[in-house]
């Protein structure tokens, strides 16, 4: 059964927008490993500082594990769906 014009449509539309949040990751996760290689070459240069590189090595690399898990550790839609179901099913009680 061939899908219908919308539904094609829909799902490019769906299929660009993944493809973009994974890119977007990538570009995000390049820019780290630079900025963060900079400042750690930076710390070691100053042999008499302590390691202050790991703080932004650190928090960066939460936000950047935020970012992957919301790209690449989506729900099923299926159980999305349910999930709203089982909540209006709650709301109506």
């Amino acid at each position: 059964m061939p899908a219908s014009p919308l539904s094609s449509d829909a799902d490019l539309i769906s299929a660009t927008r993944r493809v973009e949040r994974k890119l977007g990751f990538f570009a995000h996760l390049g820019i780290y490993l630079l900025v963060n290689a900079g400042l750690i070459a930076l710390n070691l240069l100053q042999t008499h500082k302590p390691f202050w590189a790991a703080g932004p090595l650190l928090g960066w690399g939460i936000g950047l594990l935020f970012h992957g898990l919301k790209v690449f550790m989506q729900l099923p839609p299926a159980w999305k769906q349910g999930m709203i179901e089982q909540e209006l099913k709650n709301h109506r009680q």
